[in-house]
């Protein structure tokens, strides 16, 4: 309900119209109100449309609204009434606490003129809180020797309103000892003290019981109380007693941190704060203090660090007991640590040789060093020793002193590094041990010669190889170090086939690699022995050598050499006889031919590549004999061209040609004769031509007869190697006749006899063999005429093959 409306004085009048005279001039002055705290929301505050000069339906029309910033709205405008009414309850403490006055501002706005004014509100209090104390019950002590005017501070009671309604007096209830004193702090708050007006005598009266209540000024009157409880305490008129004048005890050094050692006990014979009792240390030193604790209530003595017997064994401390009245007693304490074994023993190096050379003598000290224990009794007697699988050992010295000594010879190739571990031991329970490692490098001497990782090395080369390719690798470990296992190369000299090896290869002397100084040719060079040392850079310095073996590989560089028939060096053609009845696979002739090369490369094949009358030869693919594939005909020509290819099997394959000329006709003379009837009377130098051919075949059957009677008598000269070769000939198919008939100073051979003689550079050194061609490691084609070719490789052969500068010729003697 609200309040009824407030009452002005003239005073107040004057002010108010003062006020509206300045409201009345557009967007100036500042409009005041004031409402009291707790009304219900609607209350009136103020009729906001006559301070603005606005009749109330204007508000709604100029859209005139409050404008307020920071804080929830406390106004509202009421369009009816045109007032300023409260939007719900307002609490005077919750806005501004103890401050007064408590004036909230905003401004209204007129928004269709875009003015704006002000307003301020004063939120008047009343007296809605009570004084209130913190706590309901206060006690309070006093000594019962406390002088008369002794003065107690009592707690504070707060009130949250201001004014006349917040707290304005204390009463205490009735009591002969003690009166109230309130005075004024710079606060402004009033402060309650007990003052003291006669002895007290706890033995009479312990507790005296109190009533303080605060009241404020309000109408009607807040009141509250608070109980006190006065305790009087007891004079202190006894001194604390401890039990024993000195407390001793023992424990052990490996006490954990934090245990209790001792509890001192003290007593007193008064009461309360007299004979409550507070423990402390007096006097002690730093190391007291850093390693005890005592706790001042329960008077035990507790450790704040690990105890060491080495560093003190004992611990004497003096401990007070203070009661409250500042009465103590003291007493003394010795604790006394007893030693465990906590101590692992010490490894000091007095002297150390850090490295030592393989070759020392048995006996050579590595190291000095000597051993200690900071425990006592057999927890500080040691043992030494180090691993039994390394060659040193333990010799004890003076004191505790130990010499590490060699106990034989050291190779540095087995162990270069030794870490060798010194254990010492201590005889506690449980024992302790210490480990100390001492590293020793063994220093190389040359004792190691260079290892080759074969004992024979072999490899091999193309010929026609470019200079200076790279062959070969040989690699030379040295078990030594440094210098000692630096190795360099070199190759043995000595002279092959006239010439040094150094002018054939050479090698790097730091890598051991070998290089080709010239282009080898398999056919004068097929192998080359050398012999490689490896040496190494020690003083003296060591060496070892290895034997290599450098094949050469032969290559396809060698075209088909045709042994026969031969090609006359005066121009002439040899001509071939077949007699017109020859049946098919008839033997016409053997082309001859060899390779130099070796392998498949020698391998030769034999092919026709052009003939005069297709289809009336062919040649044996692998035997080089040249047949009649079919009878002759009437038809066929008189004189036949044949182009026979020999090609071996090389990569490429190389070939040579050689041209045949093959005569149709049963005998030399009717091949004369037919030639001639063949050519023209009218030709004069065809008679000549005829009269040469005559000449030309005399003499060589006059040649040809000498020869065969040299070589009759050669025969019988060596008449058991000819047994030999007879034996062999019988297995060999003897050569069909062939016949040979010369025109124009051509050359011709009535019977054949087929012989290889083996040629070298020393004439002395050639032998007659049977004829071996060089493709005798191959099958006798099926192309061979039909007839059988037997194969044989003499020994002489194959020993004539390794042999340089030999040349196999074949040749056909009729």
């Amino acid at each position: 309900m609200a309040d009824p409306p407030r009452r002005w004085s003239c005073s107040d009048l004057l002010k108010l119209f003062m006020l509206l005279g300045t409201l009345c001039a557009p967007g100036k002055g500042q409009i005041r109100y004031s409402v009291r705290e707790e009304l219900d929301k609607g209350s009136f505050v103020g009729n906001i449309s006559k301070d603005l000069g606005l009749e109330p339906r204007e508000l709604a029309e100029r859209r005139v609204r409050i404008v307020s910033r920071g804080r929830s709205q406390l106004f509202s405008l009421s369009p009816r009434g045109g007032s300023l009414v409260t939007a719900g309850r307002i609490d005077r403490e919750e806005l501004c606490a103890q401050s007064a006055p408590c004036l909230v501002s905003f401004n209204i706005l007129v928004e269709n003129k875009m003015k704006i004014y002000g307003v301020e509100v004063e939120i008047l209090d009343i007296n809605d809180n009570f004084p209130r104390f913190r706590d309901e019950e206060l006690k309070v002590k006093v000594n019962e020797n406390a002088a008369a005017g002794t003065r107690l501070v009592l707690p504070l009671a707060r009130d949250g309103d201001v004014g006349v309604n917040s707290l304005q007096s204390y009463q205490l209830s009735s009591n002969p000892h003690f009166s109230l004193d309130v005075k004024s702090g710079s606060d402004g708050q009033k402060h309650p003290e007990l003052v003291l007006e006669q002895p007290l005598d706890r033995e009479k009266e312990s507790v005296h019981d109190l009533i303080l209540t605060a009241l404020d000024g309000g109408n009607p009157i807040h009141s509250s109380t608070v109980h006190i409880s006065v305790i009087v305490l007891d004079a202190n008129d006894n001194a604390p007693l401890f039990t024993q004048s000195e407390y001793r005890v023992s424990v052990p050094e490996n006490t954990p941190v934090g245990a209790r050692i001792l509890t001192l006990t003290a007593t007193d014979a008064d009461e309360g704060i007299n004979a409550k009792l507070t423990f402390s240390f007096r006097n002690e030193e730093d190391k007291i203090s850093k390693t005890f604790q005592l706790d001042s209530n329960l008077g035990e003595i507790t450790t704040i660090q690990s105890l060491d017997y080495e560093e003190s064994r004992f611990y004497l401390m003096e401990v007070v007991a203070q009661d409250g009245g500042a009465l103590l007693a003291s007493a003394k304490v010795l604790v006394t640590v007893q030693d465990v074994n906590d101590n692992a023993p010490e490894v000091i190096l007095t002297s150390l040789t850090s490295s030592v050379s393989e070759d020392c003598l048995p006996g050579t000290i590595i190291a000095l060093f000597s051993v200690h224990d900071a425990d006592s009794g057999e927890n500080g007697e040691i043992s030494c020793s180090i691993p039994r699988d390394l060659p040193f050992k333990l010799e004890k010295s003076v004191d505790n002193y130990y010499h590490l000594l060699t106990t034989r010879a050291l190779d540095r190739e087995e162990t270069s590094d030794y870490n060798i571990t010194v254990t010492v031991t201590d005889h506690g329970t449980p024992p302790l041990s210490t480990e100390n490692h001492i590293s020793l490098k063994v220093e190389d001497i040359n004792d190691n010669p260079p290892t080759f990782s074969r004992s024979f090395y072999s490899t091999s080369i193309s010929e026609n190889n470019p200079r200076g390719v790279s062959i070969f690798s040989v690699i030379a470990y040295d078990a030594d170090s440094g210098d000692n296992a630096r190795v360099t190369y070199a190759l043995a000299e000595y002279t092959f086939q006239g010439a040094p090896v150094s002018s054939y290869v050479s090698i790097n002397s730091d890598t051991g690699v070998l290089y080709a100084l010239q282009s080898f040719d398999y056919e004068h060079l097929r192998d080359l022995q050398l012999l490689v040392t490896a040496k190494d850079s020690g003083n003296p310095p060591l060496s070892s050598n290895v034997s290599l073996s450098l094949f050469v590989l032969d290559q396809n560089d060698n075209i088909p050499e045709i042994l026969y028939p031969v090609i006359p060096t005066d121009g002439s053609t040899g001509v071939e006889l077949v007699p017109r009845s020859a049946e098919p696979g008839y033997l016409v002739t053997k082309v001859v031919a060899v390779d130099r090369d070796s392998g498949q490369n020698s391998w030769l094949s034999y092919r026709l590549l052009k003939a005069s009358e297709p289809g009336l030869f062919s040649i044996g693919l692998h035997t080089g004999e040249v047949c009649t594939a079919r009878a002759l005909l009437d038809r066929d020509a008189l004189k036949q061209s044949l182009v026979v290819s020999v090609q071996d099997h090389g990569q490429p394959p190389l070939s040579a040609t050689v041209t045949l000329t093959v005569a149709v006709g049963d005998s030399i003379p009717d091949v004369l004769t037919d030639l001639g009837s063949n050519n023209s009377p009218s030709e004069p130098q065809d008679s000549d031509l005829t009269l040469y051919l005559v000449i030309s075949v005399a003499v060589v059957s006059c040649v040809f007869l000498g020869f065969v009677t040299v070589l009759l008598a050669l025969r019988l000269r060596h008449w058991h190697t000819s047994r030999l070769l007879q034996t062999s000939a019988g297995r060999l198919a003897s050569m069909p006749t062939s016949h040979f008939v010369g025109m124009d100073g051509v050359q011709a051979y009535l019977q054949t006899y087929s012989h290889e003689i083996s040629l070298t550079t020393d004439s002395k050194k050639s032998h007659l063999i049977f004829p071996q061609p060089n493709y005798a490691d191959r099958l006798i084609s099926e192309e061979s005429c039909e007839k059988s070719e037997p194969l044989l490789i003499p020994d002489n052969i194959q020993a004539n093959k390794g042999e340089p500068g030999a040349v196999q010729v074949g040749f056909l003697f009729h």
